[in-house]
């Protein structure tokens, strides 16, 4: 059977799946390169307070329909916006949106299907680890736009590429290819197409496997570090409380034991 054309498939806001412990959000709108349009970002805003909610729930992957992981946000919303044309539309919708995903308790993982421009640049770096496809690219198109970015989204550049790479993507608009993005950081991994849902499943499943308190908590403390948040106090509180759950028990008897450890986020 052909697969269905790309021109022929629907265009829905985020899809979420859920999946033995694990989350599985899906941009879907593939004949406009998964641009996020400003439903979108209210639909994953809900999705992210839902997976926060589920303890069940102990990792996220983030991915897209089609060739292209995301093309960002509706470049026409925000004409329409500029014009007056949506009042009630909240202005800092888009940072407040990528903002919710980077502290999400669970750890996420953007699988980046293909390209990944404007906005989704963010969203893919706000998440805790990116692989990518061979042929992956991205570009940041502000200064093209005439935009000075959102405060959190040039702190996470900075913190997590540092000030060399933020530079370039900001002030020259050009795009970067994966070798470069996986040189500078911005890629963990880079695979063939064919490969990439099986190795994010890999890695999902190996942080599922582990602690979901002690996961929680230690992304939370170095999240918190790297934004420049340094709290000897609130770092200990978590500490205590892990220290104190029925998982480090189980953590250390597995250990004696030489088992696998059968976690109950508890």
């Amino acid at each position: 059977m052909a697969a269905p054309d790309i021109a022929d498939a629907p265009s829905t806001p985020p899809i979420l799946t859920l999946t033995e412990g694990r989350a599985l959000v899906r941009l879907n709108r593939p004949r406009e390169h998964n641009r996020l349009e400003p439903g979108d970002l209210a639909a994953l805003v809900e999705i992210f307070d839902r997976i926060d909610k589920d303890m069940s729930i102990r990792a996220l992957v983030i991915t897209g329909t089609g060739k292209s992981f995301s093309s960002g946000f509706h470049i026409g919303a925000l004409a329409e916006r500029k014009a007056g044309m949506r009042g009630e539309e909240d202005p800092d919708m888009f940072a407040k949106t990528v903002d919710r995903l980077e502290v999400l308790r669970v750890p996420t993982i953007a699988a980046l299907n293909g390209g990944v421009y404007g906005g989704s640049t963010d969203l893919a770096l706000a998440c805790d680890f990116r692989i990518g496809v061979t042929g992956t690219r991205m570009f940041m198109p502000a200064a093209r736009l005439g935009i000075v970015y959102y405060p959190s989204g040039l702190r996470r550049y900075v913190n997590r590429l540092g000030l060399a790479a933020a530079k370039r993507m900001f002030l020259t608009a050009e795009p970067v290819e994966a070798d470069e993005l996986k040189r500078i950081g911005y890629l963990d991994e880079i695979v063939a197409p064919e490969r990439l849902m099986a190795r994010v499943e890999e890695l999902a499943a190996t942080i599922a496997a582990n602690a979901p308190l002690a996961v929680a908590a230690n992304k939370r403390a170095l999240n918190d570090i790297a934004a420049g948040h340094f709290d000897v106090e609130a770092i200990n509180a978590l500490r205590r409380a892990c220290s104190a759950s029925e998982d480090h028990k189980e953590g250390l008897k597995a250990w004696a034991e030489k088992r696998k450890p059968i976690f109950k986020g508890q």
